[in-house]
């Protein structure tokens, strides 16, 4: 799934394919968001993403991505 990370003050948003489910992702958030602490989130090919929860703008949970072959 595509999730797309919107910072404050930030130009460009963080776009990251992971393989978490949209309410993992959205428990993740409300939880850093309680505790004052960070949203961490691992994508596809092993990295990790640390945002300050206090300076997420927004958060825009996208469609599961396939991997396509080919012409469209």
């Amino acid at each position: 799934m595509e999730v797309k990370i919107g910072v404050q003050n930030a130009q460009r948003e963080l776009v990251l394919d992971t393989d978490s489910t949209p309410d993992d992702i959205e428990s993740k958030l409300n939880e850093a968001l309680s505790a004052g602490g960070v949203l961490r989130l691992a994508d596809v090919k092993g990295r990790t993403v640390v945002v300050p929860a206090d300076k997420i703008a927004y958060l825009e949970l996208g469609s599961p991505t396939a991997s396509t072959v080919g012409f469209r």
